[in-house]
């Protein structure tokens, strides 16, 4: 066994960051983390705990499993730029003070990002996620409660009539199947993100948002805002009084450039307390929906 104590470059806090990070391959319950990762050619258990003092202390079977496990943690990608940029943000300004400590926790494969990302277009979360969850516990191999994250080989040898047994509509499933059929998914962490998003939007059933959630989740790149995203369409709807369409989630992230992936986070997080300022509570939003639904 192996273990590692560091603190995090910048503001860091395990519980926020983990908050809603439990899937078929991880399990978080406050202050600690627990997940299944590859390395070595093997699955390994890795697990994290904060100490009140800040420090991350981190324990797995081998050191590769422990770098795997900061990426999967963002604990070496200090985001104090970002803060000081947008202390003053009109949307902005108040989820950085009080959630200063919030990083996006990563997939433990570029793979389980992927198959996220198609999973959950144009579906409410917690639906994408039961769905991501079933698809990963029937293909990867089990080690206590935990499942591997998939890699591409557990899922290249399904056909996608196969896969719509978890509830995954056909248009899904082929995209998945022939993704992992065709493309060296993990190699992509090597690549810059403008061609990562050049290549997958080459990709029938891939679009912004799909890149936006492998670039954020796979990758750990926080260039990429998730347009289109169904909870951003309603913050967006909700900030501006009417309901929006993916191209104004593209204008609202606009102005945070190259940390547009780390904003929609802080503003999703932010609204979620009560912490961005709003036109709209969340029945207005759906009235104004509904409206403009039968006004297209």
């Amino acid at each position: 066994m192996v273990e590692a104590t560091l603190r995090p470059h910048g503001p860091y806090s395990l519980a926020l960051s983990a908050r809603r990070a439990s899937d078929a391959t991880r399990l978080a319950r406050g202050r600690t983390l627990t997940a299944l990762l590859h390395a070595n050619g093997r699955v390994e258990e890795a697990a994290a705990r904060q100490l009140p003092d800040g420090t991350v202390v981190l324990r797995a079977q081998s050191e590769a499993a422990i770098e795997q496990l900061r990426f999967v943690l963002a604990v070496d990608d200090d985001h104090t730029p970002f803060l000081r940029r947008f202390a003053d943000d009109p949307l902005l300004a108040r989820p950085v003070r009080h959630l200063r400590g919030l990083r996006p926790i990563r997939t433990g494969t570029v793979t389980q990002a992927l198959v996220r990302a198609v999973v959950g277009q144009l579906i409410k979360s917690g639906e994408a996620r039961e769905i991501e969850r079933w698809l990963i516990r029937a293909t990867t191999p089990k080690v206590g409660r935990l499942n591997a994250p998939p890699l591409p080989e557990h899922l290249a040898g399904f056909s996608p009539a196969q896969l719509q047994r978890f509830d995954l509509p056909a248009r899904k499933a082929t995209t998945i199947v022939r993704l992992c059929r065709t493309l060296d998914l993990e190699r992509l962490r090597t690549v810059p993100t403008d061609a990562v998003g050049a290549r997958l939007e080459r990709e029938r059933g891939i679009g912004p948002w799909s890149v936006g959630v492998v670039c954020l989740e796979g990758l750990g790149r926080f260039e990429r805002g998730l347009v289109g995203d169904l909870g951003l369409l309603k913050l967006c709807s909700a900030i501006r009084g009417r309901w929006v369409d993916a191209d104004d989630t593209a204008e609202l992230l606009a102005p945070y450039g190259e940390w547009a992936g780390l904003a929609c986070i802080y503003l999703m997080a932010g609204a979620a307390r009560g912490l961005v300022p709003l036109r709209l509570n969340a029945d207005e939003v759906r009235r104004a929906r509904v409206k403009a639904r039968y006004a297209a």
